[in-house]
């Protein structure tokens, strides 16, 4: 790895802090950045997001993903736990925390808005930042891919009424044009641009091996292997220009997140570490209970890494936007979406350094 992602859990560190003191130092220009919106989408969040997973949707190779459906069980392993674990517990630490064991310490207001943020992020399985976590593992991209665009079509038809049913409140009114724009924003545009690109590379190769063909004599083997290496040197060369621009993606929107809640996190950092508490005691559960699934199910270590990740983090980009949208700006519910995303960086990483220790519980993958 890079000095990028070798130490990633440092930038982040320090993105937070920085998001903390510019929302503090000009509070004026969040403000401004939160009216830049699409149906509640933020559009400058958005384009960083882009820029984070574009150089993960360039590496996709879709004439492999036909070989997918040999191994199904790391599709079912994360549909399962996404849809039929992961709200439910999430919900239930929620109220067990602040219902019971932190119910004299938070007002019983906001005490259920904590609860309605942490639902939301249950109810959101991630989709950009799984294609950093499964990178970082040496996960398989096109399964990662194939894992995220099944739960983005799951989520558009069950993101509601688990939300719905959850909070409790069978009125509730979920964005659904932000929920659509989300997906496109995040996953369906980078996508298409990655593959334009792929296949801009391959095409330009292409006229290149055939000129050399047509100066040489080889024979066929030689010309498909001469132009799988011509491609394969010039897609790494563009990856190494563009890795780099994914981790800056990351920490431009980490920097944003915290600025906009920077007053609330200064001036309330004890409700910072109640919430904190249930969702990192989640985020492990949830990891756990999948990773010894999927040594069970006798999954491949680069299937099993990206399953269990895509189930233990969060969609933060659109469980914040929904949470802001239904309780608005400064409510509690946005506030736990965003300690969500304080919790998670370093958990993953945490859990990705745990995944490459322990590749030899696995067999290799195909």
């Amino acid at each position: 790895m890079g000095i990028f992602e070798r130490y990633l859990s440092v930038w982040v560190g320090l993105s937070i802090i920085l998001g903390v003191i510019l929302g503090l130092w000009q509070p004026n220009i969040f403000q401004l950045i939160t009216e830049f919106e699409i149906a509640h989408v933020n559009i400058v969040v958005a384009v960083f997001i882009w820029v984070m997973i574009y150089p993960m949707m360039v590496q996709i190779d879709f004439s492999s993903i036909q070989n997918v459906g040999k191994n199904p069980k790391g599709l079912v392993l994360t549909i399962i736990i996404n849809w039929f674990v992961k709200p439910f517990t999430m919900a239930a630490l929620g109220w067990l925390f602040f219902n019971y064991l932190f119910a004299d310490l938070v007002d019983p207001e906001s005490a259920q808005e904590y609860i309605a943020g942490m639902i939301l992020l249950g109810v959101a399985p991630c989709t950009a930042m799984v294609f950093v976590w499964s990178q970082l593992t040496k996960g398989d991209p096109n399964y990662t891919l194939v894992q995220v665009s099944v739960n983005d079509v799951i989520m558009i038809f069950a993101f509601a009424p688990i939300s719905a049913f959850l909070l409790g409140v069978s009125d509730i009114q979920v964005p659904w044009e932000t929920l659509l724009i989300s997906v496109l924003l995040y996953v369906l545009l980078p996508l298409i641009a990655g593959v334009v690109t792929r296949r801009m590379l391959n095409k330009g190769n292409d006229k290149v091996d055939a000129q050399k063909s047509a100066e040489a004599s080889i024979n066929a083997d030689e010309e498909t292997n001469t132009n799988t290496d011509s491609t394969n040197k010039s897609l790494d060369n563009l990856l190494a220009t563009l890795k780099p621009w994914s981790v800056i993606g990351l920490l431009a929107t980490v920097v944003l997140l915290f600025g906009f809640q920077a007053n609330t996190i200064i001036s309330e950092p004890q409700t910072i570490g109640l919430i904190a508490i249930p969702l990192m005691i989640q985020t492990y559960g949830i990891f756990i209970i999948a990773y010894l699934a999927a040594k069970w199910l006798k999954l491949p270590h680069n299937i099993a890494a990206p399953a269990c990740l895509i189930g233990t983090s969060n969609f933060f980009e659109l469980a914040v936007a929904v949470a802001i949208s239904l309780f608005g700006l400064h409510s509690g519910a946005a506030l736990a979406t965003v300690v969500g995303v304080l919790v998670e960086v370093p958990v993953m990483l945490s859990l990705v350094y745990f995944i490459n220790h322990t590749q030899n519980w696995f067999v290799e993958g195909g």
